[in-house]
């Protein structure tokens, strides 16, 4: 295949084809996004083990872990047990421009990283994923991604947050080294005494059909989980990225306004989420204790889960 162009060294193909179908971008339109935010979204990738949102013409999106057997010598690689795969993964670890500009010509469109870098036993922030219910406004997670401030001012604790790059709103608490366990059950206590301000507009419900058109404060985000990098783009019409905003500004804006072609003249010379995030923090004792006698979401829905089986089996 021959190259349309070459940068630093990576050969870029087919710059001219569409990205993905409700796009309304090019290939192009990805590789300039990502070259022109490689200052911003590399800090965010960099020492991370990656997970990537591909997609091919005339293929559905599907998600890359391990390196492909074509991927380049001088692309970092990092061998990691996978969990959820149950077997030794080769992930790729985008460092630099080079490896970027590489990914990108790979049509690699979703930039999703755990919370710990390479090496590290302690995640470098709490999260919460503030997920809408069905068909509402997006005012509605605003006012929910509000309430989880009030919890954190309560604790003395300071978070920023940005779009999603889909519906909803992240927010980051940046940490002191604390183990896994404990910042996961922070992150359930947290998600419950937000809850608590105001049970009717936010939820902690894991099963969608329990959350009573609440906005979900998801508290699962901890452990060996991954999250969508801060300016990375997402596959949705208008190929929407993941964009810092500061809390003043939050009641001004929708996640539609951040794309691939709007963001870089937005940004400037700014990186905001560089800017909003506070120093690390240490969690309270009394959040981590509160979060231990709380179950783990997902392991409560799982079981809940058979048991209905077992309900209508036996019915």
């Amino acid at each position: 295949m021959t190259s349309d162009e070459v940068r630093d060294g990576v050969s870029l193909t087919s710059l001219g084809s569409a990205l993905f179908d409700e796009a309304d971008a090019t290939k192009r339109d990805l590789v300039d996004y990502l070259d022109a935010v490689r200052d911003r979204i590399l800090p965010c990738l960099a020492d991370r083990p990656l997970s990537v949102l591909r997609v091919r013409p005339g293929q559905a999106p599907f998600m890359q872990k391990n390196a492909a057997k074509y991927t380049p010598d001088w692309v970092r690689t990092a061998s990691m047990w996978a969990e959820s795969s149950r077997r030794e993964v080769s992930y790729v670890v985008c460092d630099d421009r080079k490896t970027l500009l590489w990914l990108a010509n790979q049509r690699s469109i979703e930039y999703h990283v755990p919370l710990a870098r390479i090496g590290e036993s302690s995640p470098g922030y709490l999260v919460m994923d503030l997920d809408p219910p069905g068909g509402e406004a997006f005012d509605v997670v605003v006012r929910a991604a509000f309430l989880v401030r009030q919890a954190l001012a309560d604790l003395g604790l300071e978070g920023v947050v940005k779009t999603s790059g889909a519906k909803g709103l992240h927010i980051f608490v940046p940490l002191e080294p604390q183990g896994i366990e404990d910042v996961a059950a922070a992150t359930r206590a947290l998600a419950a005494r937000a809850e608590r301000i105001d049970p009717g507009l936010a939820t902690t419900a894991y099963l969608k059909e329990e959350r009573g058109g609440k906005v979900f404060l998801d508290s699962t985000r901890a452990g060996g989980a991954t999250v969508v990098a801060a300016y990375s783009p997402r596959i949705r019409p208008g190929v929407p990225v993941s964009f810092p905003i500061a809390w003043d500004g939050l009641e001004q804006v929708t996640p539609r306004d951040f794309t691939i072609k709007t963001a870089p003249g937005l940004l400037g010379e700014r990186d905001p989420w560089a800017e909003f995030m506070p120093a690390p923090q240490r969690l309270p004792d009394d959040l981590i204790a509160e979060g231990h006698t709380i179950p783990i979401a997902r392991v409560v829905a799982m079981h809940e889960g058979k048991r209905r089986a077992r309900a209508r089996r036996d019915a």
